[in-house]
């Protein structure tokens, strides 16, 4: 008798350990997305603080998911028409003087603010202020480990991102 119950609990938990209940639904395709605002003048803080405060992100609100992950460029140079130079941000730019600027953000689902800091007055460096260029890549978080993040180039081709992909926002 002990032998056919112990062949009945092994039955039994043989057959619930294969049951499953029904499918979920699938989960959100997380798709890389890039987006650009140009020609944008940080606004005075301080003499010292500069930043740009906006809520274009209502925009693409529906497509951020908490796992996903927001990397910040700002341009800061064009070598030649096909050779821009883009450097994630937060960055410190050091000067020969001692003087730096610290470029800094925060982003929500809801807005972002990208900040300009230095330890002199600003205005006393426009180009650092005025006529910004920004991109905003959106990638999934378990992509930050995999590529180098300074490299814009190499998050573009990693993410097989191209140029005509990215969306111009106007604020």
């Amino acid at each position: 008798m002990k032998k056919i119950i112990t062949l009945f609990a092994i039955i039994g938990l043989v057959a619930f350990s294969s049951c499953e209940g029904p499918e979920g639904p699938p989960g959100p395709a997380l798709m890389p997305q890039i987006f650009e605002i140009k020609n944008v003048n940080l606004g005075r803080v301080a003499d010292n603080e500069y930043n740009l405060k906006s809520t274009f992100i209502f925009e693409i609100g529906d497509n951020l998911y908490d796992d996903e992950s927001v990397l910040v460029y700002r341009l800061t140079e064009v070598i030649n028409s096909t050779t821009p130079v883009w450097q994630l941000i937060p960055r410190t730019i050091y000067f020969n003087n001692g003087d730096i600027i610290d470029y800094y953000f925060d982003f929500s689902k809801l807005d972002f603010v990208i900040t300009a800091r230095g330890s002199f007055n600003l205005l006393n460096a426009r180009s650092f202020i005025d006529n910004q260029t920004f991109r905003f890549v959106i990638v999934p978080a378990n992509f930050l480990s995999s590529v180098n993040k300074n490299n814009y180039s190499e998050v573009m081709s990693a993410l097989k991102l191209n140029e005509n992909q990215v969306q111009l926002i106007n604020l």
